[in-house]
């Protein structure tokens, strides 16, 4: 077994910790590897939707202008080193099972040992370090207080859509988990947001108070030409370039504001991945009418054939409840992850809400053969990630250029 691959396997083992929100394990961890305060300067991201199209934005706008970049993102679709990259590239193996490695033996005698997440992020802001990157941009894994991210100190603390999502670790309201999530703001650092609901924005507001900063809703959508499909993305867009913007001493050009701008990917957004097939990782109610306007928007009335799985912690019967007015067939898998709803359970909260057909094929390579135009691969990170590691493999499959 190769270093990789065992340095892998010890951090995988560490998701048994579960997940503890607090800063106080990872401040100690940032601390002890000699990173908790970057010579970079730092975006922070948080929100419900967009964030993983933020950052891309934000990195591919900031590398174009000739600025060394770093991005942190969870969660990984079909490789760990996805996770971090420098420069648009992943962390390369030798380098992730040395960093592992050295954050192993750092917390090898501690009586608390730190998250799955709390190392992994420590992993990237050491190969941060060592790259010596000029701007690093942090997506939070989720919430924003407690979240690891917020550990690291930022200069800019952006807000996309928040919507209700994780509700058992944020609040039950939209109101307390935008205030999770406004926490990420930092005494007088610029603070930006994307439009949000009447009860986010009051939460906004008093953790602009408390941190005594002047937060800018950005409103505009960016009519430059994009990487990324969907009209939503216009908005990111704009919120990334603002970000940007607001960033000490940073500078970039118009041709380089649109070259970085054309030139951003992010895997699993409305990505064509054949003729006609789609890639979307919808998994909460906002995304997916977001989804299925853009699905409308480039599609018109052709409805889709659904390849769908869901985790069965998430609003389920109101994701397939917006989902079903564009599906002709439904394609309900087996996904290799326990969160993920049994087809046969799956199946009766489609049938609670969709007269289409349905089929519960015994493995997710037989879902994927032979795709056709007007086939959407939808729902859990999950599924989109074994479905690419099949795609990637698969004699029909044809990677298309956007």
């Amino acid at each position: 077994m190769s270093s990789y691959q065992t340095a892998l396997d010890w951090l995988y083992s560490t998701q048994m910790f579960g997940i503890k929100l607090g800063l106080d394990g990872i401040t100690r961890l940032l601390r002890a590897c000699g990173v908790l305060y970057p010579r970079a300067r730092v975006v922070h991201v948080a929100g419900t939707n967009g964030k993983g199209s933020t950052c891309a934005f934000a990195e591919s706008v900031a590398r174009a202008a000739g600025y060394k970049t770093g991005l942190f993102t969870s969660p990984h679709l079909v490789r760990f080193n996805e996770r971090i990259r420098v420069d648009g590239h992943e962390i390369p193996d030798d380098d992730a099972a040395r960093l592992i490695s050295h954050v192993r033996h750092t917390v090898e005698d501690w009586d608390v040992k730190p998250t799955f997440f709390e190392l992994v992020l420590a992993v990237a802001m050491l190969h941060f370090a060592e790259r010596e990157v000029d701007i690093i941009i942090l997506e939070t894994g989720m919430g924003g207080r407690l979240d690891a991210t917020n550990a690291v100190p930022k200069d800019v603390a952006v807000l996309t859509p928040i919507g209700m999502d994780h509700t058992r670790y944020l609040g039950s309201t939209l109101y307390d988990i935008a205030s999770e999530k406004a926490a990420i703001f930092a005494w007088h650092r610029p603070a930006l947001s994307a439009p949000q609901q009447p009860e986010a924005i009051r939460a906004i507001h008093e953790a602009s108070l408390a941190m005594d900063t002047d937060y800018r809703i950005i409103s505009e959508e960016c009519e430059l030409p994009l990487g990324l499909r969907g009209d939503f993305q216009r908005s990111n867009a704009a919120l990334a370039l603002a970000a940007l913007r607001a960033l000490p001493h940073f500078l970039a050009s118009e041709e380089e504001i649109a070259r970085g701008l054309a030139t951003t990917r992010w895997p699993g957004r409305f990505e064509e991945v054949a003729p006609g097939v789609i890639l979307d990782g919808a998994h909460n109610p906002p995304a997916m009418r977001v989804l299925v306007d853009c699905w409308q928007n480039t599609f018109g009335s052709r409805k889709a054939r659904c390849i769908y799985a869901g985790s069965a912690d998430k609003a389920l019967d109101d994701v397939l409840q917006l989902l079903s007015p564009i599906v002709c067939e439904w394609i309900l898998p087996p996904v290799q992850s326990p969160r993920i709803l049994p087809p046969t359970e799956m199946a009766a909260k489609v049938r609670a809400v969709s007269s289409a057909p349905i089929a519960t094929p015994p493995t997710l390579a037989e879902a994927l053969h032979n795709l056709a135009p007007h086939t959407l691969i939808c729902g859990s990170f999950f599924l989109l990630g074994e479905s690419m590691a099949l795609l990637s493999n698969h004699s029909d499959y044809r990677k298309t250029e956007q």
